[in-house]
């Protein structure tokens, strides 16, 4: 009697915990508090490192610029021991000029010239000394070094150390940041060798550069003629998925049997050439086209088998294809999600770069080899740039989550609300307020979770970079292979990710439990995941070639006709990687919404059968769908088969629920 007590209990306990496990958008609860907690302190300390920058005057000497000598242009200055030319009163010489500005050094990122500041930039070439003199007596602006009266600028025999190399090129002030840059980016040409390696000579950069100035208005239509193209095929995509799938299977299958016979009619046709000429290249060429040939046709049997086993699979690929299409019709602002995501990383990563910036001014004068002064921190603050690295990681990934959280929740809500009709106003932003309210602690964990994976692969990136062509061949292999483990295991931690926050967005529970309860899910229809990560990722893969090579063909056809320039080639560059990045942006929400449409499918055919109060909460097509396979199932016998074996734990879930 006890056992039968004990046994009714687990059986009410397991009956309780399914219920609570898969409750769609029945509670809301906030969820990894602690870790919400943790990431405002992580972002005060960010602030901290943006105050620490501002207050030690690093913001003054970013906007303002500062000389070699430590003065901070356009104001009094504070004298450093043992520098001279310091403690100046600049406060009408605004600008930073530089003597030498196309000496840059590579290594340390930084332009190797005396910088002084200068009452005015010199808006014409100066080709002599006297040129720079006459420049400093007609604008008041000297150009040497500040212990050179502009009366002796031809007489002193230091002015050629102490006065700018000439001739002095055009500049201009940089605005906001009061630096004289030169006018012809020419100058920068070795600078740009560097970063280019197809760059030869700067009159090849310098026509490159004015090609894409010249052809500005094409580039920015074909710009925009991605972006339609990528509207479009969203659309298309949901009508012909099913005809483009299997035209995608049948050309693989038949190039398969091709190539696999091509190789038998080479093999033959060697062989019996072979006899006559009794040569070993004969022999060897002969043998290696037996090898091909046997691994091709086991290569074609292994994927005629998958196909044949996985076909159901691929109809649930096409099914759920064309549910995203509705998905995009029933909420059209999904569509612009990745311009918001977008917007919010440019502001971001400009508050970044910004504060770095800051960072590379901040700390105490000190003189160097040279003679001049160097900002440098000291103790425990030059770690700070480290903090400020993982920031931009932990927190660049924390809003691509709260956008994939986004997706999720607005998906969610679509799916199961079984009247379309009743759908909100405004399913996203709905979304976006449960996000805010109740989820951002998850969001913040599984972002930092992505972080420590990409941190150690950054470094060891990093270590593989510096020891190029030092190391022996092991350790290049040990390093690569590290790198491929720890890129592969982001992949599929973000694959996850993604499929915690769909549960969290079901369920409201925290992310480990929302990570468990996914992967179950995953687990149970391997198969099934198996398909719509390869036929459907290859559609998507497909569509962003399309675009690309689309978008190309109608830059080449507009710039043939361009005869401003000699060289296009680099602003057709500049369209296909902006067409490549617009159809990624794009067709990456439309994978993001077939994945959270297929954990709900699953947890769907889970836990309901159809029955009076257990009905389906999925659309049309798919319920077709699961018609089809309960058919298939009949027939092959319950629990026979592929397709068999894999609904028949869903009919064991949905009974103990």
């Amino acid at each position: 009697m006890s056992r039968q007590n004990v046994v009714n209990v687990i059986s009410l306990f397991s009956h309780k915990s399914s219920k609570r496990e898969w409750k769609p958008l029945e509670d809301h609860s906030c969820t990894d508090v602690p870790w919400l907690l943790l990431f405002i302190l992580f972002c005060i300390g960010m602030g901290f490192i943006c105050g620490f920058s501002i207050a030690t005057g690093a913001a003054a000497r970013l906007l303002s610029g500062y000389d070699s000598y430590g003065n901070i242009c356009g104001q009094k200055n504070v004298k450093v021991e043992g520098i001279v030319n310091s403690g100046l009163d600049l406060t009408h010489k605004k600008y930073v000029f530089f003597l030498d500005p196309c000496n840059i050094d590579l290594v340390h990122q930084k332009i190797k010239s005396i910088a002084l500041c200068v009452s005015a930039c010199p808006r014409k070439e100066l080709k002599t000394l006297a040129d720079i003199q006459k420049f400093a007596e007609t604008n008041g602006s000297t150009l040497c070094s500040y212990e050179l009266q502009p009366s002796e600028y031809t007489t002193d025999p230091r002015a050629a150390k102490l006065c700018p190399k000439y001739p002095v090129p055009e500049s201009a002030p940089i605005p906001f940041f009061h630096r004289c840059a030169p006018v012809n980016i020419s100058c920068y040409a070795k600078f740009a060798e560097a970063l280019i390696t197809f760059v030869s000579d700067s009159s090849v950069l310098h026509r490159l550069i004015s090609g894409v100035m010249t052809s500005k208005e094409i580039i920015m239509g074909l710009c925009l003629l991605s972006l339609v193209l990528s509207m479009i095929l969203m659309v298309i995509i949901r009508y012909i998925s099913r005809v483009l799938v299997w035209i995608l299977t049948i050309l693989v299958i038949l190039g398969s049997l091709g190539g696999t016979g091509v190789l038998w009619w080479l093999y033959a046709k060697q062989r019996m050439s072979v006899g006559a000429l009794e040569t070993q290249i004969a022999k060897d060429n002969l043998q290696a086209l037996l090898i091909y040939a046997i691994a091709a046709t086991v290569f074609t049997v292994i994927l005629f088998l998958i196909m044949l086993i996985m076909r159901k699979r691929v109809a649930l690929t096409i099914a759920l294809f064309h549910v995203a299409g509705k998905v995009f019709i029933h909420l059209p602002l999904l569509v612009f999600q990745p311009f918001w995501t977008f917007f919010v990383l440019i502001l971001f990563w400009t508050y970044w770069i910004t504060v770095l910036l800051f960072l590379g001014t901040t700390g105490s004068p000190v003189p160097n080899e040279e003679g001049f002064v160097e900002f440098r921190m000291a103790g425990p603050l030059k770690y700070m740039w480290w903090y400020h690295v993982v920031g931009l990681i932990w927190i660049s990934e924390f809003i691509l989550a709260c956008q994939q959280m986004t997706v999720a929740g607005a998906v969610v809500t679509y799916y199961f609300t079984r009247e379309k009709r009743n759908l909100p106003f405004t399913p996203i932003l709905g979304s976006v307020n449960r996000l805010v309210c109740y989820h951002l602690g998850t969001v913040a964990k599984g972002s930092f979770i992505i972080t420590l994976v990409k941190i150690p692969r950054m470094i060891l990136m990093y270590i593989h970079t510096q020891l190029k062509g030092k190391e022996n061949a092991c350790a290049r292999c040990m390093l690569k292979a590290c790198i491929c483990c720890l890129w592969c295991l982001e992949k599929c931690l973000t694959y996850l990710n993604q499929n915690a926050y769909t549960a969290t967005a079901i369920n409201s529970t925290n992310f480990c439990t929302s990570a468990k309860d996914a992967f179950v899910i995953l687990v149970e229809n391997a198969l099934r995941v198996a398909a719509i990560n390869t036929v459907g990722d290859f559609m998507l893969f497909l569509g962003k070639v399309l675009i690309v090579c689309s978008t190309g063909l109608a830059g080449i056809m507009l710039l043939n006709y361009q005869r401003d320039y000699t060289i296009w080639v680099l602003p057709l560059i500049i369209v296909c990687l902006f067409a490549f990045l617009v159809a990624h942006c794009f067709l990456s929400i439309y994978e993001m919404v077939v994945d959270v449409l297929f954990l709900c499918f699953a947890i769907d055919t889970k836990y309901n059968d159809g029955s009076p109060g257990r009905e389906f909460y999925m659309d049309k097509v798919l319920m077709e769908f699961v018609e089809n396979s309960k058919k298939s199932m009949k027939e092959a016998g319950r629990g026979g088969g592929a397709e068999g074996r894999e609904l028949k734990p869903m009919a064991s879930g949905a009974s103990s629920s």
